[in-house]
């Protein structure tokens, strides 16, 4: 008779165990964006998450390989005393930020990417709805997911820090 427990061992016996172990944690991005919301929403929520992105450390923790390349070349191209090719917190969308509260939502998951809506909002409740969800690309580097691009909009105006990067290099 085969029991759950014997079923158990055969599994792990046949080596199908450690592949199950290995398959991604699909709620490990939304556990990556409620850690860095919570900390940006703490005391007055003015705190903002430029964290995220405020040293080399920083960035390698929290971005793919690729954006952080793509970061430092559009930083090396910018002129000395110029302001970088990302002038506010991607985060919190707003130069000023303001988080009270926030939702994140998983729209897609895959094996190695995935598509996160953070809908943040706001103590003063003084901009367009649209401009209070920041979307996050996700992708799975070396068994670590890693943000590929966020995505949000300004005043209704679309923006993607990875499309902010590229066009800085095309000046």
């Amino acid at each position: 008779m085969l029991t759950r427990r014997s079923l158990i061992a055969t599994v792990l016996l046949a080596g199908v165990g450690p592949a199950l172990a290995q398959a991604p944690a699909t709620s490990e991005p939304l556990a990556i964006l409620t850690a860095i919301y919570t900390r940006a929403a703490k005391g007055k929520g003015d705190g903002g998450g430029a964290f995220v992105i405020e040293n080399k450390a920083a960035k390698a923790k929290y971005l793919s390989k690729a954006l952080v390349a793509l970061w430092a070349k559009a930083d090396a191209h910018t002129r000395k005393g110029d302001v970088g090719p990302v002038d506010f917190d991607p985060v919190t969308n707003s130069q000023e930020p303001d988080v009270k509260s926030f939702k994140v939502d998983a729209e897609k998951m895959e094996a190695d990417k995935a598509i996160l809506a953070v809908t943040i909002t706001e103590h003063r409740n003084d901009r367009k709805p649209a401009d209070l969800i920041v979307r996050y690309d996700f992708v799975r580097e070396a068994g670590s997911w890693r943000i590929d691009d966020i995505k949000g909009s300004s005043d209704g105006e679309a923006w993607s820090i990875r499309k902010m990067l590229t066009d800085s290099l095309k000046s």
